[in-house]
């Protein structure tokens, strides 16, 4: 057994790594580890500013108001002098200007006496109302009368007016622009007793529809003092 010989053991090399995969495997873990790592220190090599760092400042746009900082606005209308806000359609805060100035009743110098101007009275014995008649309108048949009377008293009162003609046929009477009255008719005419008082220097007017008769009056009275017109 001499003559027989051992083979040859081989080297270790590149064709025993190719052979063993875990080694290949362990190495591509390996250079993903080491590639991480270096992500991670750059990354943290940009992180933001350290705390208590102030931020740069922003300034406001143009149509930005800052809250606690006095704005001023144009006003939408030109302010006039003496307005006031209610006039003006502004707040009071906005209307400038000097008031304008008041003026101040005249003054009487001392020791001149004093004119005081009493109602306007009715002389003693003048009737408190004065009346005038007139024909408004005349048609085939009939017409439209109207006594106007005006209070000369200093006191509202009512009044009673009576008219009388020859003849004809009373139809209605009214008054203008107040409550009605009452009327009494009767063979050629009537009486119209007012309905509300009259106030001093104000006027009131009847009006009356006849038929079948002349537009003139036999009698017209106001309180029994005859009217004028006719």
């Amino acid at each position: 057994m001499s003559g027989m010989r051992r083979a040859p053991r081989l080297t270790p090399g590149p064709a025993a790594i190719v052979s063993s995969p875990w080694v290949v495997v362990g190495a591509g873990v390996v250079v993903m580890v080491v590639l991480l790592v270096m992500t991670l220190g750059a990354y943290r090599g940009r992180s933001p500013a350290p705390d208590g760092a102030s931020a740069p400042p922003v300034l406001p746009l143009p149509s930005e108001v800052t809250p606690g900082r006095s704005t001023s606005v144009a006003s939408p209308v030109p302010v006039m002098p003496g307005l006031s806000g209610r006039a003006s359609g502004l707040p009071p805060s906005a209307v400038t200007g000097s008031p304008s100035p008041s003026v101040a009743p005249p003054v009487s110098p001392p020791g001149s006496p004093v004119v005081t101007r009493s109602p306007t009275r009715a002389p003693q014995g003048q009737p408190a109302f004065s009346g005038r008649y007139r024909v408004v309108q005349s048609f085939d048949g009939g017409f439209i009368g109207e006594v106007t009377m005006v209070n000369v008293s200093a006191r509202s009162r009512g009044w009673t007016a009576r008219l009388e003609f020859s003849g004809g046929r009373f139809v209605t009477a009214w008054v203008e622009g107040v409550p009605q009255g009452t009327v009494r008719q009767f063979d050629g005419g009537f009486t119209y007793v007012s309905g509300v008082d009259v106030r001093p220097g104000g006027s009131v007017s009847l009006r009356f529809h006849m038929e079948r008769t002349s537009s003139t009056p036999r009698l017209c009275t106001v309180d029994g003092v005859r009217c004028g017109g006719f």
